[in-house]
């Protein structure tokens, strides 16, 4: 985890160096700016296919910085994060919400879930109609149908009759 820690310090201060906010790399690289700051964080794995538009909006990336976010990170948090303000309104927020978003997804779509695989996330600043700054976080998820576990489906059960 040490080493993880190390590695975002440096990735982290990169960026700070480049001056760039996420957004603007990502609107260089094609990304979500939320995907961006995951590559930044090591919660995400940079594709060979970005690594192009990601040296030309951060050109102070290095080689070997480029290859450690090519590495399938170790997708991880620190239980303190809770105490932060802001991850803390968030998780409030969905922990609120989340009975009625649930029945929403099961009224619309059926007995599932959203993926966090399949998944995009983005935040945007916008004007309220009141004039004020407001925040809005989008979760872009597939759809999971949860599947009737009949037997005939089950090809380890089957493997075994």
């Amino acid at each position: 985890m040490e080493d993880k820690r190390s590695l975002v310090a440096t990735l982290q201060g990169v960026k700070a160096i480049n001056g760039k906010s996420f957004s603007e790399i990502a609107a260089a690289t094609g990304l979500t700016n939320v995907y961006v700051a995951q590559l930044f964080r090591r919660q995400a794995q940079l594709k060979p296919e970005t690594v192009a538009s990601l040296r030309s909006a951060v050109p102070q990336l290095d080689d070997a910085q480029i290859e450690a976010m090519m590495r399938p990170p170790m997708r991880s948090y620190d239980p303190t994060l809770l105490q932060e303000p802001a991850v803390y309104r968030l998780h409030e927020a969905v922990v609120h919400f989340g009975e009625s978003i649930k029945e929403i997804i099961n009224e619309d779509f059926g007995d599932g879930i959203m993926s966090a695989i399949d998944f995009f996330c983005s935040v945007d600043k916008i004007k309220g109609i009141d004039g004020k700054d407001r925040v809005v976080v989008t979760f872009d998820g597939k759809y999971l149908p949860h599947t009737e576990q009949k037997t005939e489906h089950s090809a380890a059960l089957r493997q075994y009759k």
